[in-house]
């Protein structure tokens, strides 16, 4: 089963431990109170951490997405993550033009359903380890545990670790963490436009 159809067999669970999570304080999130009654957008933007990461969501058109009713569950990479890319990769990601790209990768952080860290860790254990999470991005990415540690690796063998789970949403949940995950053709892509740039610039 799929981690989308798998949400139906873990309501109960996600019933009982997001009640639970709405009864006590929320994590603060890069120095910033986070609010269960904030959207994902409303409160990453409070995020000292996460400036990065809202740059992203305004320059690919997807805020009102993330600002809907959900719910959504996101996987949402901190400033260091991003600083960890190619920096020319990332200035090209944030034009204009890349930004279908762009909305592709970020949208590899997202899924269609709310899942906290017990529904996630549940779900690994019914799949001997191994739990395959289809994003609203159309990638997939593999969520294991190792001891009380979730790591999702993505289509291309990187593996970013949650450093941060349960930040309870009113449109969902976020669980932050240390890498950007990537579409399995997405650095190609990237390195091909930063190619076709540089040529563009060389005819001028």
């Amino acid at each position: 089963m799929n981690f989308k159809s798998n949400m139906t067999a873990a309501a109960a669970v996600l019933a009982l431990s997001t009640g639970a999570a709405f009864a006590q304080d929320n994590p603060m999130v890069g120095g910033a109170e986070m609010m269960p009654d904030m959207t994902i957008v409303e409160n990453a933007s409070n995020a000292d951490n996460l400036t990065t990461l809202v740059a992203a969501v305004e320059a690919a058109g997807l805020v009102e997405t993330l600002s809907g009713e959900g719910p959504f569950t996101v996987f949402a990479p901190t400033n260091e993550a991003f600083e960890a890319l190619d920096p020319a990769q990332l200035e090209a990601l944030m034009a204009p033009e890349a930004q279908a790209q762009l909305a592709e990768i970020l949208t590899c952080h997202v899924v269609a359903a709310n899942a906290d860290s017990t529904a996630i860790a549940g779900m690994i254990a019914d799949d001997n380890g191994e739990h395959p999470v289809e994003t609203v991005g159309g990638c997939t990415l593999t969520a294991m545990q190792d001891g009380e540690t979730i790591t999702l690796t993505d289509e291309r063998g990187q593996v970013a670790t949650v450093i941060q789970a349960d930040v309870m949403q009113s449109n969902g949940v976020v669980h932050v963490i240390d890498t950007v995950l990537l579409p399995e053709m997405a650095e190609a892509d990237m390195e091909a436009d930063m190619d076709a740039d540089a040529e563009a610039e060389t005819d001028m």
